[in-house]
C-alpha cells in the first residue's frame, strides 16, 4: 500500500514539474515574441526620426544665400530701371525686377513649408554697390552695374548649379535645378549688354 502511495505521489510531482517547465518555455517564448516585435515597430519610428531631420547644412546656407542675393538683385533692378542712361541696362533691370520676384516668392513657400524664416536684408557687398550706385549717372551708372550683374550671375550660376547637383533636399534640389536656366540666361544677356556698353 505504502509503495502504491509513493509511486502516485512521484507522478504527481514529476507532473507538476513537467507543467512549470512548459510554461517558463510560454513566457519566454512570449518575452521573444515581444522584444522582437518592439524591436520591429521601433526601427521604422526611428529611421522616419531621422528621415525627417532637419534641413543638412549645405541646403540651408543655399536658401539663405539665395534668399539675400534674390532680394539685391530685385532692388538692384529696381535702381538701373528708374537710372539707367541705356534702354537696353534699364530693360535688364525690369527684367532682373520680374524674373527674381518670382523666384523669391517660390522660395519663401518652400521656406514656409520648411518652417523657416528667410532673411530680410541685403548682402553686404550688394549694401555698398546700392549706395555706389545712387552717385554714379549717365554711362558710369550702366558700366557699374552690368560689371556687377555679370560677377554676381557667374556666381549664381555656379551656386545654383553645385545645389542643383549635390543637394540633399529634394525641394530646394528641385527650386535650384529649374531656376538656373534663368540664371544662365541673366548671365548671357547682362555679358551682351555689357559688350555693347563698353565699345
Amino acid at each position: 500500500m505504502k509503495s502504491i502511495f509513493l509511486l502516485f505521489l512521484i507522478a504527481v510531482l514529476s507532473l507538476a514539474v513537467a507543467c512549470n517547465k512548459t510554461r517558463g518555455n510560454e513566457k519566454n517564448a512570449s518575452t521573444s515574441s515581444d522584444s522582437q516585435s518592439a524591436q520591429s515597430t521601433g526601427a521604422p519610428d526611428q529611421s522616419a526620426s531621422q528621415a525627417g531631420g532637419q534641413m543638412n547644412s549645405a541646403d540651408h546656407e543655399f536658401v539663405m544665400n539665395a534668399a539675400k542675393g534674390g532680394k539685391a538683385e530685385v532692388e538692384l533692378g529696381n535702381l538701373a530701371s528708374q537710372n539707367a542712361s541705356n534702354p537696353a541696362v534699364k530693360q535688364f533691370g525690369q527684367r532682373m525686377v520680374s524674373d527674381h520676384t518670382q523666384a523669391n516668392n517660390r522660395l519663401q513657400q518652400i521656406a514656409q513649408q520648411k518652417g523657416m524664416s528667410l532673411p530680410d536684408d541685403l548682402p553686404d557687398d550688394a549694401k555698398q554697390l546700392k549706395d555706389r550706385l545712387t552717385q554714379e549717372k549717365g554711362v558710369q551708372f550702366d558700366r557699374t552695374y552690368m560689371q556687377n550683374m555679370v560677377q554676381d550671375h557667374q556666381k549664381d550660376v555656379a551656386e545654383f548649379q553645385q545645389e542643383a547637383d549635390q543637394g540633399q533636399d529634394p525641394d530646394i534640389k528641385n527650386f535650384a535645378a529649374t531656376t538656373l536656366p534663368v540664371l544662365k540666361q541673366h548671365l548671357l544677356l547682362a555679358q551682351s549688354d555689357l559688350s555693347k556698353i563698353q565699345k
